[in-house]
C-alpha cells in the first residue's frame, strides 16, 4: 500500500472502531470455547480442490492474481476461482460486517496490521501446519499472528529503503551510498543540505520526512534498532517509557531539529523528483511510481537499507491471505492459499505487480535481486519485523503519530513525547 492508499484505510479504520468494539464486546456471539488463541489448525485433505472457492482481493481488480487463479483451475479441473476486487478505503467495513453477519466468502487478502483485530473477532481459521512458517521471513510471517497462533498465510510484504539521488549526493562529496551507521548518515545529510541553493539550486532539505498519518511506521523500527521495543508481549505491558525509546525520539526528532528536513506535510515523492530534497524513506513501490511517472530519472537514483545505530531492523507489513471461519469451500480455500504462496507463484505475481514477495526462495526463483534497486528491500526483509499483534494498534499507532508531530513541531519534548505515549497507551489497552 502507498501512502496515499493508507490515508484511505486509516480512515475506515477510525469510522469503524465503534463497530469493532461492539463486535468483540459480543464475541459475535460465538462459544468461549471456541475462537481466538484456542483454534486447532486447520487441515488440508489429500488431493485436488474441488468446488467454488471465492475470494476477495484489496485494490483495484487484480488481473495478475485472476491469471493465477486461472493457472489454478489448469491445476485443478474441478476448481472454480471467482476473485472479486474490494477498495481499500471500504475493505475494512466490508470485511468486519461480513465476520459479524456469517456472511463471509472462503477467502480474502488481509491488510497486514488488521489481522489480529479481525482474527479476535473469531473471523479466521488458524494456519493449517502443512504450510511451513519457515518459508517466509520470520517478520512477515508474524503478521499472521494473534496471541501466538498463526491465521494466515503472507502473501505480498512491505517494509521500507531509502532512496537517494545520486546526481545530488555527488555534488555533496558522497561517493555511492550514504553511510549505514546513524551518525555517518547523520552526517552525510548535512554534507549534502550544505549543497542546498549552491552545487543543488534546486535542493531545499537533505531529507524528506513524514509527518502524521503512519509516521509510526518509520519511528517503531528506530527503537528495534536500539535493542528495544514498545510493547513487551510477555507482561503485556507497553513500554514507551525505556531508554531504547528516548534515543530513538531524540534520533527522530534531530533531523528536522537540524534543519535537514522540512516540518510540514510535504509531499516526498513530488519533492524528490523536482530535487527539493535529495533523500527519503518509502517502500518499494516508490521505485515503480518513479520509473512510470519520471522516466526522466533512471539511473539517478538508488535505495539502500535503512541506517541503524545498535541492529539493524526494519517494518514488516503488507497483506496476507486469511481463510474464514464460515467459508464454504475452505478446502479448497487454504489449497488456493497454499498455491498463490508457492515461491515460483510469489515469484511471478512479484514480477508483474512491483509488489514484494514475503519468502526468501521466491526472492531466488524469481532472481529479484539482479533488480540492484531491489537489493535494498530483500535486506531489509531479514531484519523487518511486525508491529505489536494486539487489537487496539490502529489506535495506538494514531497516538504515536500525533506525538511524533508534537515532537518535530517543537510541541513537546521527549520526555514528554514518553510521558504521554506510555499513559495512553496504557489506558488503550491491548484489546481483547
Amino acid at each position: 500500500m502507498r501512502i496515499t492508499t493508507r490515508h484511505a484505510v486509516r480512515t475506515v479504520q477510525t469510522l469503524c472502531v465503534t463497530v469493532t468494539a461492539a463486535l468483540v464486546a459480543t464475541g459475535c456471539g460465538r462459544s468461549e470455547d471456541s475462537g481466538p488463541g484456542k483454534d486447532a489448525p486447520a487441515e488440508i485433505a489429500a488431493g485436488k480442490a474441488k468446488g467454488t472457492v471465492v475470494m476477495w482481493s484489496m485494490g483495484d481488480p487484480d488481473e495478475d492474481l485472476k491469471e493465477l487463479g486461472k493457472k489454478f483451475e489448469q491445476e485443478n479441473p474441478d476448481a472454480d476461482v471467482k476473485i472479486t476486487a474490494v477498495p481499500w478505503d471500504g475493505a475494512h467495513d466490508k470485511l468486519t460486517t461480513a465476520i459479524a453477519g456469517g456472511n463471509t466468502p472462503d477467502m480474502s487478502m488481509v491488510g497486514s496490521t488488521w489481522m489480529a483485530e479481525m482474527a479476535a473477532l473469531n473471523g479466521f481459521q488458524a494456519t493449517p501446519t502443512s504450510i511451513k512458517s519457515s518459508d517466509f521471513y520470520p517478520g512477515q510471517w508474524d503478521t499472521t499472528k494473534y496471541k501466538g497462533i498463526s491465521y494466515g498465510v503472507p502473501f505480498i510484504a512491505d517494509t521500507q529503503a531509502v532512496f537517494y539521488r545520486t546526481d545530488i549526493t555527488k555534488k555533496a562529496g558522497i561517493k555511492g551510498a550514504l553511510a549505514s551507521d546513524r551518525a555517518g548518515y547523520l552526517k552525510d545529510l548535512k554534507a549534502i543540505q550544505a549543497t542546498a541553493g549552491k552545487e543543488n539550486p534546486e535542493l531545499r532539505h537533505a531529507s524528506g520526512l513524514v509527518m502524521g498519518f503512519n509516521s509510526w511506521i518509520f519511528w517503531v523500527p528506530m527503537v528495534w534498532q536500539q535493542g528495544g521495543d514498545i510493547y513487551d508481549a510477555r507482561t503485556g505491558k507497553f513500554t514507551f517509557d525505556s531508554p531504547e525509546v528516548a534515543k530513538a525520539l531524540e534520533d527522530y526528532a534531530s533531523v528536522p531539529k537540524q534543519g535537514l528536513a522540512p516540518t510540514d506535510r510535504s509531499d516526498n515523492v513530488q519533492g524528490f523528483r523536482d530535487g527539493l530534497i535529495a533523500v527519503y524513506q518509502e517502500g518499494a513501490w516508490a521505485g515503480g511510481s518513479l520509473h512510470k511517472d519520471a522516466p526522466e530519472l533512471d539511473g539517478k537514483w538508488k535505495t539502500m537499507p535503512m541506517p541503524y545505530t545498535e541492529q539493524p531492523a526494519g517494518f514488516a507489513g503488507g497483506s496476507d491471505l486469511a481463510v474464514f471461519k464460515e467459508a464454504k469451500n475452505p478446502d479448497a480455500a487454504w489449497k488456493f492459499a497454499q498455491f498463490l504462496t508457492e515461491p515460483a507463484n510469489l515469484a511471478a505475481y512479484s514480477k508483474s505487480t512491483g509488489s514484494l514477495p514475503p519468502s526468501p526462495q521466491a526472492w531466488t526463483e524469481g532472481k529479484l535481486t539482479e533488480d540492484e534497486n531491489l537489493k535494498a528491500f530483500a535486506e531489509q526483509l531479514e531484519v523487518s519485523k511486525a508491529p505489536p499483534a494486539i487489537t487496539t494498534w490502529q489506535q495506538i499507532a494514531d497516538t504515536i503519530d500525533s506525538e511524533l508531530e508534537k515532537l518535530t513541531l517543537g510541541k513537546a519534548t521527549v520526555a514528554e513525547v514518553q510521558k504521554t505515549l506510555q499513559s495512553k497507551a496504557t489506558s488503550i489497552g491491548t484489546g481483547r
